[in-house]
């Protein structure tokens, strides 16, 4: 049967202390909540579903997370154009049709930015439905690729459709995701999420962590705005301990194709990612210039890449994820 978002936990009441809290179905909050027995009784400590899910994720050999303090920066388009090269890479210039690509990587992509769910479109499939079978919830596979997706957009009855929940539910059905989603064996999967260091990163990085964080990729803009939530993305993950592989500076610059004239649009006024990474001691993997064709090619869920292979960003998009292969494929 496919699934819907009436098959979710229903938000949690205001102040819900949360499921690990020594005062979890005691607190005032709890009075009325349809959880409150179960929480009341639920073991506390360690999650108790802990060892399932490293046991479940055991067959995914690399997991990189996309994150970056700052909305807006081009997550979501790195994560969906880094899922579609590496599920086509073994035949990248062989001359071989869609149906060929078949032989490449598998790969999975994981949207866990609940609030804002774009890789449905972005990946060209909004409209579709989550199944369930008796080994999980089956992913949505990208038609014709070794590519599987999952995401909350694909629980909501229309796309403008808005989830409005507390923390414990998006934990929830973040746990949800990793625990009971049929991804099978997969080279790659790529981890989408929302902008901060909040709930989302703190569930994802304590679920993944026992089955083995590959890295994560951090996504800016060259303006110093977007570089000091950044600069806090970094510290988050030295102080969670999950790799850095590197920084991507997205939307730098933009080269007119009439006369070639580059503008910043984004001023870098204190030097960009690069020098940010410079002072921090983190690899720069590339700066990606502003495209308009990108953007289409997002709004037609397509590979970017795929469909402008001469383009100068698309080679600026190859040799980044060329960078990333090497960085977690290195013995």
């Amino acid at each position: 049967p496919r699934l819907s978002m009436s098959d979710l936990p229903q938000p949690a009441p205001e102040h819900c202390p949360g499921p690990a809290s020594e005062q979890a179905g005691n607190a005032d909050a709890c009075a009325g909540c349809p959880n409150q027995n179960v929480c009341k009784t639920a073991p506390k400590g360690p999650d108790p579903d802990l060892p399932q899910i490293m046991e479940h994720l055991s067959e995914i050999k690399h997991k990189i997370l996309v994150l970056s303090g700052k909305g807006g920066v081009g997550k979501s388009t790195i994560s969906s154009q880094l899922a579609f090269a590496l599920a086509t890479k073994e035949s990248e210039g062989s001359g071989a049709d869609d149906a060929d690509d078949q032989g490449g990587p598998q790969v999975g992509l994981l949207d866990i930015d609940i609030c804002g769910p774009s890789i449905p479109r972005i990946m060209g499939l909004e409209g579709r439905g989550v199944h369930q079978t008796n080994t999980g919830w089956e992913p949505v596979q990208v038609e014709d690729m070794n590519l599987s997706v999952m995401s909350v957009g694909f629980l909501m009855t229309t796309v403008d459709e808005a989830v409005i929940w507390r923390g414990p539910n998006k934990n929830g059905l973040i746990k949800q995701f990793v625990r009971d989603v049929d991804w099978g064996p997969l080279d790659y999967l790529i981890i989408d999420t929302p902008p901060g260091t909040s709930d989302e990163h703190l569930s994802i990085t304590t679920y993944l962590k026992p089955a083995g964080i590959t890295g994560a990729v951090i996504v800016t803009t060259p303006q110093e705005v977007s570089l000091s939530d950044v600069r806090k993305e970094i510290n988050f993950c030295k102080k969670v301990g999950i790799p850095i592989l590197g920084v991507i500076e997205n939307m730098s610059g933009f080269v007119c194709r009439k006369c070639g004239t580059e503008t910043k649009i984004f001023f870098p006024s204190t030097g960009g990612a690069k020098k940010m990474c410079e002072e921090l001691n983190v690899r720069f993997l590339g700066a990606v210039p502003i495209d308009p064709l990108i953007a289409r090619n997002c709004d037609e869920g397509k590979s970017f890449v795929k469909q402008c292979p001469d383009s100068p960003t698309a080679q600026v998009y190859k040799s980044i994820f060329d960078t990333i292969v090497s960085l977690v494929e290195k013995p």
